[in-house]
């Protein structure tokens, strides 16, 4: 089979199993995202309906040796969790199969060839052991250009392509006996200093950040128990990390930017990727920020519903103190890049994202999608407005679902506050 033809049929394969699959709950399915399980299974009967097989047969066996970029930490079954390096069987692609970063503009069909090629090998740990299959997983994390390691499987692994809604898409996986690193691992000298300090977690990432060092790789810093202080550092599942990453660094660049002055206009940044549009206001006063998820019907999560689902999560100038339920993960990738923009602009505002998820959003890739949807909207020229009016207008405009059914469900846009600006 040839590689023009091979997207076009595992598409055709997908819409299949999509028509076949009913979910379990209308309810839960648009929450779970296939990430939490809500529906008591210990598999996603969504997404086992559309496991893909990748033709890399020839480059399995039960010893692999290639550049690993990074570890990966399972969750399931925590405090006893899975970790242990990712390898690419693909060295051409071995500085991208792992940095989301630069993946932005590239279609569905080659970030799931490039994922695909991304070998995981696991192997069972509790989270406070610091064995030394541990510190040498932490060694990978830490290097910031992926470093070529052996690694021994107990068996060959068979293929299989899974999916999350947080992280990104994997390879294939088996249980390994032991690996060790042939090369030199290249630890950046800020990141050394960091690691052997005593202080907390968030502090190390923000200092991390403020280095220059992305959320990509302080993701794989905080889940290779390298950050805290000593006696309480553990292995963090990664799922959790890339939330957690988000969310530090949101909360300390926000603590700076309530004390910015105001925008004074209205802005509107546009901006759609893999069949998900943005629309972001941002809006005078202070900080507050909302974000709208609007489904559209017949997309993964929303096969039994005829009419568009919307989800929203809000929270004040004060922050929030409640975990982001409806939205997961999506909702810090986000917030992260709104915060990102009020910090290089030293403004705060009011801060409303639409997000359109459209029918082709046929699988999930991960919350980086959202992180650099949102990112790459604030990088362009934003439409200016003197009034509030003028700019739901014009977002309006380029919306699927009108602007009136958000409105219903705002916070922000509450008709009492809407007549301010008026």
């Amino acid at each position: 089979m040839s590689q023009t033809h091979y997207p076009r049929r595992r598409g055709c394969e997908i819409k299949r199993a999509m028509i076949k699959m009913k979910p379990m709950s209308r309810d839960l399915c648009i929450i779970c995202k296939g990430g939490k399980m809500l529906c008591g299974l210990n598999f996603c009967p969504v997404l086992e309906r559309i496991r893909t097989q990748i033709p890399i047969k020839e480059k399995l066996s039960d010893e692999i040796f290639g550049p690993s970029p990074s570890i990966f930490v399972g969750w399931r079954n925590y405090p006893d969790v899975f970790v242990g390096p990712l390898t690419s069987l693909d060295p051409d692609v071995a500085d991208l199969s792992d940095n989301p970063a630069k993946w932005y503009g590239n279609t569905y069909d080659a970030i799931i060839r490039m994922r695909s090629f991304l070998f995981r090998s696991k192997l069972r740990q509790n989270v406070k052991a610091m064995t030394r299959f541990v510190e040498k997983s932490r060694e990978i994390a830490l290097s910031y250009k992926p470093i070529d390691i052996e690694a021994i499987l107990k068996k060959r692994p068979t293929l299989r392509l899974s999916f999350s809604p947080i992280t990104q898409p994997m390879g294939p996986s088996s249980v390994i006996k032991d690996f060790k690193i042939v090369e030199n691992p290249r630890i950046p000298r800020a990141v050394d200093y960091v690691v052997n300090d005593e202080m907390r977690a968030s502090e190390g990432i923000f200092k991390l950040y403020r280095r220059g060092f992305d959320v990509y790789y302080l993701t794989n810093v905080l889940s290779s128990a390298s950050l805290g202080i000593r006696e309480n550092r553990k292995l963090v599942p990664t799922r959790w990390s890339i939330t957690a990453v988000d969310d530090i660094i949101a909360k300390f660049l926000l603590e700076e930017i309530r004390n910015f002055q105001s925008i004074g206009e209205f802005l509107v940044f546009s901006n759609e990727y893999l069949h998900n549009h943005f629309e972001i206001l941002f809006i005078p006063g202070r900080f507050e920020f909302e974000l709208f998820e609007a489904w559209a019907p017949k997309t993964l999560w929303t096969l039994s519903h005829s009419k568009p689902v919307i989800q929203v999560e809000y929270e004040g100038f004060k922050g929030r103190t409640r975990y982001a339920e409806k939205e997961g993960g999506g909702y810090y990738a986000a917030r992260i890049g709104i915060a990102e923009y009020l910090y290089r602009i030293r403004r705060q505002a009011r801060v409303v994202v639409f997000r359109e998820i459209y029918e082709g959003y046929i699988m999930p890739v991960g919350v980086w999608e959202v992180r650099e949807n949102v990112r790459n909207a604030l990088r362009k020229k934003p439409e200016r407005f003197n009034s509030l009016n003028e700019a739901l207008n014009s977002i309006n405009s380029r919306l699927r679902v009108p602007i009136d059914k958000y409105l219903r469900m705002s916070e922000i846009l509450t008709q009492k506050r809407i007549t301010e600006y008026i």
